[in-house]
């Protein structure tokens, strides 16, 4: 992982969920990123994150937008950086905006419901299932406007931070 910020990155001015930075400038203005970088999450990406609405329980939607690179050989957007956009969206969606999952993905699950292409916005929403004390369940839909792209649901295992 880095530990350098991007440039067009700064600190938010609330503080929210530990670990997101509020984008100020550039295309994805008012939407956050992960601080410091999970370097795979951005090779694939990057990914990004905001709320829908006021308060620390607001859903969030997470952004993804697919290049070149994100292809597979039928020029179509590749089923595993859907899935690692999912996986990412999992978390987000966990934790919201307000309280990070500090954990690892026990099991996901995805249908391929429509193929996606480069350029164009994909958004991911869900809803936490069930929270236990070691367990989250969440379910979510990525989205290319309003035609449906991938369907997930998964288990997040709890872990505890390390002091």
């Amino acid at each position: 992982m880095s530990d350098t910020p991007h440039d067009k990155l700064q600190a938010d001015d609330l503080p929210l969920r530990p670990g997101l930075a509020l984008i100020r400038e550039g295309p994805w203005a008012g939407w956050y990123h992960w601080e410091p970088v999970d370097d795979f999450e951005e090779h694939a990406g990057p990914f990004y994150c905001q709320p829908e609405g006021e308060g620390p329980d607001a859903p969030v939607v997470c952004g993804f937008m697919p290049e070149a690179k994100n292809r597979n050989g039928g020029g179509n957007i590749h089923g595993g950086a859907l899935m690692t956009f999912a996986d990412y969206a999992l978390f987000m969606i966990a934790g919201g905006m307000s309280t990070s999952v500090h954990g690892v993905t026990v099991t996901m699950n995805c249908e391929f419901v429509g193929g996606a292409e480069p350029g164009k916005l994909l958004t991911a929403r869900g809803e936490v299932v069930r929270a236990g004390g070691s367990l989250v369940f969440v379910r979510g839909l990525i989205s290319e406007g309003e035609r449906a792209v991938l369907a997930f649901s998964g288990t997040i295992k709890r872990l505890k931070r390390n002091a």
